[in-house]
C-alpha cells in the first residue's frame, strides 16, 4: 500500500504544528508502508520507502504586487502543479487547507480515496482577513469543498471533531480522531544549555514557543508580563508571522518590557529541545488551538505547562497533574498560575515528571502511524 501526502510544509520548510506533524508521521508511516510526500518548495529526496518532492508556487503569482489576494492564488498554483503530476498511490492524504485543493483534484482525476487532516479550521480564524483580505473567502471555499468531498476526515482532537460537524456537512462516521504526537527519543530532557547561551537566555526563565499569530495569545502573555515574578525572564520564541504589521506590533510591545526576551527566528530543533528543557514553566495562552503540539514538547522535556482551556489542549494537559489551565484571554490568571509554579519547585517537578509519563503513554508517533494506516485500510476495503 502506498499513500501520497500533500502538504504545504515539509522539511526544511517547517514553521508550525502541521509541518511537525507531517514530518514525523510520514517518517513513521514509511516504516510500515510506502509514502510519497508532495510539498510546497524545492524538496527532492528518496530514502527507501519515503520520497519527498517539492512543487514551487508560480513565480508570476508569488511575485505579484496586486495585493492581498496573490498569496491565496499562489497557493492554488502549487496545488495545480501537484495534481498535474500523475499519482500511483492507493490513497491521497492532505494536511491543512493549503493542500486541500490538490487533494480534491487528485481524488477527482485519479479516482483514489481522499483523506484530509484538519489541523485547524478556517471558519474559526476570521482574523485572517487582515492577512489575505477576501482571499479568506477562497480558503473557506477550498476547505469546505475538500472536507465535504473526503472519504475520511482526521480530527486532531475531540473538540475539533465537534467543530467539523458544526461547520461542514459531514457524517460523523467519516470523522476519525487521531491525535498529534511527539518524537519520544528526540524530545526528552537535556542537560546542555549551549542553546541558551547562543540566544542570550538566562538561567531562570519561563517560555513561549509558537507562530506569530493572534490565535496563539501572545498579546495576553505580554499583558501578563508585569505580573510575573521578576526573578524569571519571559522568553518568547516566535516565527512565521501572519502579517508584517502584526509582527511589528507584537515585537514593539514585547521589547518595551524589560523582563521579556523576544526571539523572532526559526530555531533549529536540537536547540529547541535544549531551550524547552531549561525552562521553569511553559506557557500556551492560545485563544484557539485545535491541538497544540507545543504542549506535548514541553511535557516531553518534563516542563510544567500553563495553558488555555481550549480545543485539543484539554486532551493533552491534565489540570492539576501536568500543569494548570487558565481561561483564554486572562493575563492575571496566566501570571498567577506561572508564579505559583515558580515559587513551588516541588510541585513544578511533580507536574513535569507526570507530563513526561503522559506523553510516553499516549502520544508516541508509532501508535499514531498505526492508527493512520488502519484508517487507510478501512477506506480501501469499502
Amino acid at each position: 500500500m502506498k499513500v501520497t501526502f500533500v502538504t504545504r510544509e515539509y522539511p526544511p520548510y517547517v514553521y508550525g504544528g502541521a509541518g511537525v506533524h507531517v514530518k514525523y508521521l510520514s517518517r513513521e508511516l514509511s516504516k510500515i508502508m510506502e509514502v510519497e510526500v508532495r510539498a510546497f518548495g524545492d524538496q527532492n529526496s528518496v530514502e527507501k520507502t519515503l520520497a519527498a518532492r517539492g512543487f514551487p508556487e508560480w513565480e508570476l503569482l508569488k511575485k505579484s504586487k496586486a495585493g492581498l489576494h496573490s498569496s491565496v492564488l499562489s497557493t492554488l498554483s502549487a496545488d495545480l502543479a501537484i495534481a498535474d503530476e500523475p499519482v500511483t498511490s492507493n490513497i491521497v492524504h492532505t494536511h491543512t487547507w493549503y493542500s486541500s485543493f490538490a487533494g480534491y483534484l487528485i481524488k477527482t482525476l485519479y479516482k483514489i480515496p481522499l483523506v484530509l487532516t484538519c489541523h485547524s479550521l478556517e471558519p474559526l480564524r476570521p482574523w485572517k482577513t487582515e492577512q489575505i483580505g477576501r482571499g479568506y473567502d477562497i480558503s473557506l471555499w477550498v476547505e469546505k469543498l475538500a472536507v465535504e468531498s473526503a472519504d475520511a476526515v482526521v480530527a486532531v482532537s475531540e473538540d475539533m471533531k465537534k467543530d467539523i460537524l458544526k461547520f461542514f456537512d459531514v457524517k460523523p462516521q467519516k470523522i476519525k480522531v487521531i491525535h498529534n504526537g511527539v518524537d519520544l527519543e528526540k524530545w526528552r530532557p537535556r542537560e546542555s544549555r549551549s542553546a541558551q547561551k547562543k540566544y542570550g537566555i538566562p538561567e531562570k526563565y519561563v517560555l513561549f514557543f509558537g507562530r506569530t499569530t493572534k490565535q496563539k495569545g501572545i498579546d495576553v502573555l505580554i499583558d501578563a508580563a508585569d505580573r510575573i515574578d521578576p526573578s524569571a525572564k519571559i522568553v518568547i520564541c516566535t516565527a512565521g508571522a501572519d502579517t508584517k504589521e502584526y509582527l511589528a506590533e507584537i515585537e514593539a510591545r514585547a521589547r518595551a518590557k524589560s523582563n521579556i526576551i523576544f526571539i523572532n527566528k526559526m530555531i533549529d530543533e536540537e536547540d529547541c529541545v535544549e531551550i524547552y528543557s531549561g525552562a521553569a514553566v511553559f506557557m500556551c495562552p492560545s485563544i484557539y488551538e485545535p491541538f497544540g503540539i507545543i504542549n506535548l514538547e514541553a511535557m516531553a522535556t518534563t516542563v510544567p505547562v500553563v495553558a488555555s482551556r481550549v480545543g485539543g489542549i484539554k486532551e493533552i494537559v491534565l489540570d492539576g497533574k501536568t500543569g494548570f489551565f487558565i481561561e483564554p484571554g486572562s493575563p492575571k490568571e496566566l501570571a498567577d498560575k506561572v508564579n505559583r509554579l515558580l515559587t513551588d519547585a516541588r510541585l513544578a517537578r511533580k507536574f513535569g515528571e507526570a507530563g513526561r509519563a503522559r506523553v510516553e503513554e499516549k502520544f508516541g508517533w508509532s501508535a499514531i502511524a498505526r492508527q493512520t494506516k488502519e484508517l487507510y485500510e478501512d477506506i480501501i476495503k469499502k
